[in-house]
């Protein structure tokens, strides 16, 4: 199959990353076919190398870390409970007609522990994110989000969800079926639960989508992760009619993890290797599963009464605003 016209795995501020670690790999193979010795040159391009990741990385805007958390070679629902856990069984269905594979979920094993994990699943290709919907989940899905949350509640297993989705699937059929019904029960029904629940954020958090496996007592986030009430090309539809201004509603949105960690939104920021998620998956998994069993751990000694306080308590203390002239509003969205 011709390559000409392939989507490069690559993101547009990564291109001199690229371009430096291909002159690296051209240098050394021409050394190799002519037995030269370049290790002095290779080692300074290395250096280089790194030295331009951290610049590139360690300043990115928030439109950039949108991008990051949609890299389609960032770790997913499945790689993370593949590399976290043992005796993985998947569930299917929400007893209801229908399973819906835009969020996974089931039972597994977390260091001796039980526990039930779900989370949106993203496809890898083309192919397969037609198959998952892009992660945009249906009715079904939160249904069958709710039914394994009530079975981890009644058999006493912690809740860990993972929330990778740009929204809930917004089709005529998913409001025929019940999207916000099926949504809003879930932000009722996941405030009564009394096992620990916590949540982490591994990709895009969108809308009420990510919300509605959303609610728990500890939230996480990767650091390239986002978390927004809309999508930044769908905020700037709305406010300027011009979808080309989403970098401008990336940053007045404040949907990066240190934003929502200022706002008193987000409990932890977790970190990422040096070039995101994707560029060592088992490394961020590692770091995962440690945040996970070092939050649990803490949540496990409150009594269910406490950890149900405490949850209704840190969504009650969510928003804050400021009240001002009305000019002055009108001025900073123009």
């Amino acid at each position: 199959m011709a390559t000409a016209n392939r989507k490069p795995l690559y993101l547009d501020f990564e291109k001199p990353l690229v371009d430096l670690q291909e002159r690296i790999e051209r240098i050394r193979r021409l050394a190799e076919e002519n037995g030269v010795d370049v290790s002095d040159q290779i080692q300074q391009l290395e250096e280089r190398s790194n030295q331009l990741r951290q610049e590139v990385y360690g300043g990115l805007s928030a439109v950039q870390r949108l991008q990051v958390a949609r890299h389609p070679r960032r770790p997913s629902t499945l790689d993370y409970i593949n590399a976290m856990t043992d005796d993985w069984l998947e569930l299917h269905g929400d007893r209801r007609g229908g399973d819906d594979p835009a969020i996974v979920g089931g039972v597994a094993s977390l260091d001796g522990m039980p526990v039930v994990i779900l989370g949106h699943q993203k496809g890898r290709d083309t192919k397969d994110n037609v198959a998952r919907n892009f992660g945009m989940a249906t009715p079904g899905g939160y249904r069958k989000a709710m039914r394994l949350m009530e079975h981890a509640d009644r058999f006493g297993m912690p809740i860990i969800t993972f929330i990778d989705t740009p929204g809930a699937w917004a089709g005529v059929d998913a409001e025929r079926l019940g999207q916000g019904e099926a949504i809003a029960y879930n932000l009722r029904e996941m405030f009564r639960l009394n096992v620990p629940i916590l949540c982490t954020i591994i990709g895009e958090g969108g809308s009420g989508g990510a919300l509605g496996i959303g609610v728990g007592d500890w939230l996480m986030m990767f650091e390239h992760s986002v978390y927004t009430v809309a999508s930044p090309e769908a905020c700037a539809s709305i406010l300027w009619r011009d979808a080309g201004k989403a970098a401008q509603a990336a940053e007045a949105l404040k949907i990066t993890a240190r934003d929502l960690k200022d706002l008193g939104i987000l409990d932890e920021i977790l970190s990422e290797p040096l070039g995101g998620a994707h560029s060592n998956p088992l490394e961020t998994a590692e770091t995962l599963k440690q945040a996970i069993v070092r939050a649990l751990e803490q949540l496990l000694s409150l009594s269910p009464q406490a950890r149900r306080d405490r949850r209704y308590q840190k969504f009650r203390k969510i928003g804050q605003f400021t009240e001002g002239p009305i000019e002055s509003l009108a001025t900073s969205v123009s």
